[in-house]
């Protein structure tokens, strides 16, 4: 496999917890709340721990539903 396939593979979009946490306003520290109760995954590349985007986009984004 050569570099180009690598990269054109789809696969998660990893960023660290402080990005992610800035992204949708919550703490570092729910993050790493919901990885340790099995709410969301994270994934430890070398001694730093990345969360999925979309991933988060599914679990974390609940729809409140209108009342009409």
């Amino acid at each position: 496999m050569d570099a180009r396939t690598r990269s054109d593979s789809p696969g998660p979009t990893l960023v660290s917890l402080a990005k992610a946490a800035d992204q949708f306003g919550v703490s570092v520290k729910t993050l790493r709340r919901r990885i340790a109760d099995g709410t969301i995954h994270g994934y430890r590349v070398g001694r730093l721990i990345r969360v999925d985007l979309d991933e988060l986009h599914e679990r974390l984004l609940v729809e409140i539903p209108s009342a009409k």
